[in-house]
């Protein structure tokens, strides 16, 4: 089950109908199904350009990062079954402000995946001689190509349109799909074509420590792990969410990284060495921009290539259709919870929110302007929903001191300490990102409080049922979290493009321990100013209305 299947559900009364039915591999199922997705595609051959061989460390740190983000929606999961979990979080601990704040960044989440995956479709086009047209060969869209992202995000809405039942139907074959592709690309490529030399011939880490860490945020690394949280979203209807949440957590994570690790190896293992004679920074060889069909056919490997670049198609059409879905729902939910016009609301004969699919599919073609190639949309996104995650130990930090007594299917052993080294390790993901994504991903996020805070404020005023409290001195931290990590992403060594900033004012190491103790101060901060018992029991009241369909 998936986000679609999931969607397809009428809505339950603050978790309570929810019928437990779900076992361990059903959940575990769900988690990497999500984890398995286009990533798969460009992960390797990106993370190589930046990290050389070494970027299979880079899979490996990507995967504790994961685990520990994890394992705190673990027990949150357990403590609260109910769907969009990563948003409410916050907004239980810390009340409206931050309800509001991290409920625009799992939009701003949502909202980039769909043209992240027409990216892939286009990229792997390339192969086709009609479709030469569509990208320069640094992997901007040309106009052409631009009109191609537009028409297959207006396919996405459209069939949106049709109604999420249909999305579900189908999904599950597609998931199948989707992971039996890869098995096929990593047992063939391990079998026919393999050479060792590969990893040591230009040395195994040349660009270094940066090159390791840069790839985890912007190769696509923990794009592709994004994912384990399908489990925990589903933890309401878990017959056991004690001892199968965890499992299915922690196993989705472990078998997700250990296929992108051999796909690495193998990606690594079978191209020919002309291809990196000029070093991994210059990679190179005909159709590298489908990677892995265009290796297929350089080592004659033509069958597979064919099955690749037919991946190519369904795998990240699959996705993007799904997100697209989840966009529209999640500016619903917004709406109910007094975030955003009530109109985001409406819905048609099939009950689709019609008009967050609209604004869904103009996001989604705006977001083909500022980041022109897969790349830099994956680092957008993956700044996005590691700050997202984020909200998940600070709510932790505030449950586990204002309501200890309250009922815990998973106690997380030791987390009070993993919480806030999550919070850390996350605040670090961000910021390996670059300043050249993170000023972007700074632009949406003052948009989005221009947008949601004008309408909370509108609402205020006119005194509408849905207006929402804003709860600033419990959220004070948060403005200063994230002009704090702007300011030092400004700053860090990872501010790697001339022109944007004053470049390597902080050495390397020396900015990853100022951000650890930047992220620690603000960790026990925002879990000093939290909501009081009281109001955070108010709180969780209000959305089980909510929920129920009231206001």
């Amino acid at each position: 089950m998936t986000v679609a299947d999931q969607l397809s559900k009428p809505p339950a009364t603050g978790g309570r109908a929810l019928r437990r039915e779900i076992g361990l591999i059903g959940l575990m199922w769900a988690s990497v199904g999500s984890i398995i997705g286009s990533g798969w595609l460009f992960g390797a051959k990106e993370a190589v350009v930046v990290a050389g061989p070494a970027a299979i460390i880079s899979w490996g740190i990507g995967a504790v990062a994961i685990v520990l983000l994890a394992l705190v929606h673990a027990e949150l999961g357990g403590m609260f079954p109910v769907a969009g979990g990563t948003a409410r979080y916050p907004h239980y601990a810390f009340g409206g402000l931050a309800g509001m704040s991290f409920g625009w960044f799992s939009w701003l989440q949502a909202a980039t995946v769909a043209p992240i995956e027409v990216e892939a479709m286009i990229g792997y086009a390339q192969h086709w001689t009609w479709a030469n047209g569509f990208q320069h060969t640094n992997g901007t869209l040309t106009p052409s190509g631009f009109v191609v992202a537009v028409v297959l995000m207006a396919v996405f809405v459209a069939v949106n349109f049709l109604g999420v039942r249909l999305l579900a139907r189908t999904n599950s074959a597609a998931t199948w799909w989707k992971i039996a592709i890869p098995l096929l690309a990593i047992f063939v490529l391990a079998l026919t074509h393999f050479h060792g030399s590969n990893f040591t011939s230009q040395g195994f880490a040349p660009f270094g420590a940066k090159g390791i860490l840069a790839a985890i945020s912007t190769s696509g690394i923990i794009f592709a792990l994004l994912g384990f949280e399908q489990a925990i979203q589903l933890s309401g209807e878990s017959r056991n969410p004690k001892k199968d949440i965890p499992r299915a957590v922690l196993g989705s994570v472990a078998i997700g990284a250990l296929i992108y690790m051999l796909l690495q190896v193998v990606y690594i293992g079978a191209l020919p060495g002309s291809s990196f004679a000029h070093g991994w920074a210059n990679l190179a060889y005909k159709g590298i921009s489908g990677p892995f069909a265009g290796l297929a056919t350089v080592i004659g490997l033509g069958w597979l290539a064919t099955i690749l670049y037919l991946d190519a198609i369904i795998s990240p059409a699959g996705t993007g259709l799904i997100y697209t879905t989840s966009t529209s729902r999640i500016s619903y939910g917004l709406s109910r919870n007094g975030y955003a016009p009530q109109l985001f609301e409406a819905t048609d004969a099939r009950g689709v929110p019609w008009f967050g699919l609209i604004i869904s599919f103009v996001t989604g073609v705006i977001c083909f302007l500022p980041f022109p190639s897969w790349q830099q949309l994956v680092s957008f996104i993956t700044s996005a929903s590691v700050l997202m995650y984020a909200g998940a130990p600070l709510a932790y930090g505030v449950f586990r001191n204002r309501l200890p007594n309250r009922e815990r299917p998973y106690r997380l052993p030791g987390g009070q300490v993993i919480a806030p080294v999550s919070f850390v390790v996350a605040s670090l993901i961000i910021y390996w990102a670059g300043w050249d994504t993170l000023w972007r991903l700074g632009v949406a996020i003052v948009l989005g409080y221009a947008l949601l805070g004008s309408y909370a404020v509108y609402a205020t005023r006119k005194g509408l049922p849905n207006a929402p409290q804003l709860d600033w001195r419990a959220a004070q931290w948060l403005p200063v979290y994230l002009l704090g990590m702007g300011t030092i992403s400004w700053q860090g060594g990872f501010c790697a493009k001339p022109g944007c900033g004053a470049e390597s004012n902080l050495p390397l190491w020396w900015d990853m321990l100022v951000i650890a103790v930047f992220s620690l101060a603000v960790y026990y901060w925002a879990v000093a100013v939290g909501l009081r018992s009281e109001v955070i029991e108010r709180n969780i009241e209000e959305f089980e209305v909510v929920d129920a369909g009231g206001h």
